[in-house]
């Protein structure tokens, strides 16, 4: 039997039409696919990790001029790590033959994180936007963060990877957690452990969490039509969160290459991979993967890996060449179709 439990509805949650929110997929999207996705009546999202203040704040009043509907704001919460110089010489070792290769000189390549967590600035401009929904991934940002977010009146969600994880979400007072599958394209939300052989497999966890917690589940990964939507509805989740199934709408700004790939038979072999930053990650096999393993332990932590792949990834994408990108892709890219999001979305809810 699931916990005893008062659990809102998807509309009570979220305040939309539909149980479907687009996933925010940092790197592929920007303001308009969020747009599209609440104007068709599910819940669009804004992923801020790669996003200054300004930047954050500039999409976000894009966002409230083109649509009175609810959107999800959403931010990563690691902790910095501290640069270590060995480990990234060891890592542009790595990478010599490649530079070789395309012809870039590696002493020329600046470090930088590319990602940065929550931070007070962050927390200022959901003060001033009041979403109705902010997302967390890789845990929770420090208390009087999470308090000033609070405050604001938002739906708190965050993402969780084992029961483990959804039971330290719950006893910090999210409103709902995201159950996100291994099937799941881009960053595992894992928090608590580093350990990939504890992920399950979305429709495992959706049940287990469900009964282990008192809060509304979202279930995320490997949900590509309204078939999956509906069998996530009957294991406990009150919507589903979906991300690959729109990389391939007009609105988001996937790359060619990544587009290319998703269109291929490539996109039905996908891997956990750690190599394009040093965190766990679900993308389409590429040569960077196959050639280091996908989960080669040089690459310097999260998010200190990515800096050293940003000129291969760019001469070899200047010649269609998508062997150094991130190609982020769940386990089911069957959903993927060129349609504007607003029919992908009701596409997606059965409509």
């Amino acid at each position: 039997m699931f916990a005893e439990k008062s659990v809102k509805t998807f509309r009570e949650l979220l305040g939309t039409e539909l149980p479907i929110i687009q996933a925010p997929m940092a790197g592929v999207q920007t303001s308009a696919l969020a747009i599209a996705v609440s104007n068709a009546g599910g819940l669009g999202s804004l992923p801020c990790a790669m996003l200054s203040a300004e930047k954050t704040r500039a999409e976000l009043t894009a966002i409230t001029g083109a649509t009175r509907q609810p959107y999800n704001v959403n931010f990563f919460c690691h902790t910095p790590p501290k640069p270590d110089p060995a480990r990234e010489t060891a890592w542009r070792a790595l990478l010599a033959p490649y530079y070789k290769e395309f012809g870039i000189d590696a002493s020329a390549i600046a470090a930088g994180p590319g990602r940065a967590p929550f931070s007070a600035e962050a927390a200022e401009v959901i003060e001033e936007f009041r979403p109705r929904v902010v997302s967390f991934h890789f845990g929770l940002p420090a208390a009087d963060l999470l308090g000033r977010v609070k405050a604001t009146g938002a739906v708190v969600v965050a993402s969780a990877t084992t029961v483990e994880e959804a039971l330290w979400l719950e006893a910090r007072g999210v409103d709902a957690v995201i159950a996100q599958g291994a099937e799941a394209g881009g960053h595992r939300g894992m928090f608590l452990t580093e350990d990939v052989t504890t992920q399950a497999g979305t429709f495992a966890l959706v049940p287990q969490i469900a009964r282990a917690v008192k809060l509304p589940v979202i279930a995320a990964g490997g949900i590509a039509d309204a078939a999956a939507v509906k069998a996530a509805l009957t294991l406990g989740a009150c919507a589903a969160q979906i991300g690959t199934a729109y990389l391939l709408c007009p609105e988001a700004t996937t790359s060619a290459v990544h587009r290319a790939a998703l269109r291929s038979a490539d996109a039905r072999r996908t891997a956990m991979t750690r190599v394009f930053s040093g965190r766990p990650a679900r993308g389409i096999v590429n040569r960077l993967m196959r050639e280091l393993g996908p989960m080669n332990e040089i690459p310097p932590a999260f998010p200190l890996a990515a800096a050293a792949l940003a000129p291969l990834r760019a001469k070899a994408e200047s010649r269609g060449d998508g062997g150094f990108s991130t190609l982020w892709c769940g386990e089911n890219a069957t959903g993927c179709a060129e349609i504007p999001a607003g029919d992908m979305t009701r596409r997606l809810a059965g409509c």
